[in-house]
């Protein structure tokens, strides 16, 4: 792991102040791989809904242990929020969320109001579960529920049915002032109309916050080897988000970014964090870590089996990789983030979480603004509903 004098010398950068900061806790037990995930998340031997509980205590000291060994690395900054995400985190009994929630507010000093988010798979719902997770220190849900379909439902692979994802929201609504709803869409099959039935659905439990994303083949996937037939085309794709925002826009919700709409104040502060290009730590099996320091930022990258993590983790080596993100790469990272947001960023932030100047990036910013793909403001980075809708095109100009 770097040594903190090593970060502190001298460097090519000059950050004028240090981006908030965030921590990312993997938690990387499923019930059962989904055929679409590419994340790094690990089925049990065994179907049940918890895990087993030495395993839990054993990888619960692992986070410790990486935790501590972190430490130097970010001494004395707050963190404003904390994302408890998987795989499948509420396979964690509340106990076990609440354990871990104690040992993170023993070692790192949490800002005011610290946003705490877990990730909840409506298969390992039960009566007053989510109550429990509550109770623990947990402050925002975000239900996995990707559709309400059972058909839909089942060709995703998933291990919860429609009824099972409905009485989770209930309960979630009932319990957490805030939660969130993940849906997916552009589904085997799928029509504009059994989108819109899943939309008036969701929309129905008023959820503060609802991400969307579009099923999407990934490389070292089930669906990779055996691709599901009756996928959508590009241009229904679009109409399906078009439906999306014009039905969340009804209920006063707002596209303030790329995946995500939020009614007023309701936003989800982690992903802003990211994509503002703040700093996070990452903690647990896979996880990446984003540092910065006065002259350099550093990334770095959990071991990634949970068996190879613990053991590597107990020995004060959670980190398998680390690197130098080069002035070269830092416009390219910066953009890919701030770009996603509807609202951009104000251009100081460029200079202050990258510690380049406007020079590095002026020819882009020309080009940008001269195919419409970026508002003419001189004082943000805001693409224009063009350069929103063809993000891709905008992102590759400062590659």
């Amino acid at each position: 792991m770097a040594e903190l004098q090593q970060m502190m010398r001298a460097g090519t950068l000059s950050l004028a102040a240090l981006p908030p900061l965030a921590l990312y806790v993997h938690l990387p037990w499923c019930l059962r791989k989904c055929p679409y995930c590419d994340f790094n998340s690990h089925q049990l031997p065994a179907m049940g809904k918890e895990l087993p509980l030495e395993t839990a205590r054993a990888y619960l000291a692992a986070l410790r242990a990486d935790l501590e060994a972190a430490l130097p690395l970010i001494w004395g900054r707050p963190v404003v929020s904390i994302f408890i995400g998987g795989g499948t985190p509420s396979l964690f009994a509340p106990e076990q969320v609440g354990e871990l929630i104690s040992d993170l507010r023993a070692r790192l000093p949490l800002a005011p109001g610290c946003e705490i988010t877990l990730e909840a798979n409506p298969g390992t719902f039960e009566t007053d579960r989510f109550r429990g997770f509550r109770a623990a220190g947990v402050t925002r849900l975000s239900i996995g529920v990707q559709s309400f379909d059972d058909a839909k439902l089942q060709a995703l692979g998933r291990v919860h049915d429609a009824a099972q994802a409905s009485a989770a929201i209930a309960e979630a609504a009932q319990a957490f002032e805030t939660f969130n709803i993940d849906l997916m869409y552009a589904l085997p099959g799928q029509t504009l109309e059994q989108l819109d039935q899943e939309l008036s659905t969701a929309l129905a439990f008023k959820p503060p916050h609802l991400s969307v994303y579009h099923l999407t083949i990934e490389p070292n996937t089930r669906f990779a080897k055996a691709p599901p037939a009756n996928l959508p085309d590009s241009d229904l794709a679009s109409e399906m988000l078009d439906l999306i925002t014009a039905r969340s826009s009804e209920v006063g919700m707002d596209r303030y970014e790329v995946s995500a709409y939020a009614s007023p104040g309701q936003r989800c502060a982690h992903n802003l964090n990211y994509w503002q290009f703040g700093d996070y730590l990452g903690i647990g099996a896979g996880a990446h870590s984003k540092l910065s320091f006065p002259h350099r930022v550093l990334r770095q990258v959990r071991w990634r089996d949970p068996t190879t993590y613990m053991a590597n983790a107990a020995a004060g080596l959670a980190v398998s990789n680390e690197n130098l993100v080069t002035r070269k790469e830092l416009p390219f990272e910066f953009m890919l983030n701030a770009l996603r947001l509807r609202e951009g960023v104000a251009l100081s932030q460029y200079l202050e979480r990258t510690g380049l100047p406007l020079s590095s990036i002026a020819a882009q910013l020309a080009t940008a603004r001269s195919r419409g793909l970026l508002a003419a403001d001189p004082q943000r980075l805001t693409p224009t509903p063009l350069g929103f809708d063809f993000l891709n095109d905008l992102q590759e100009i400062f590659l």
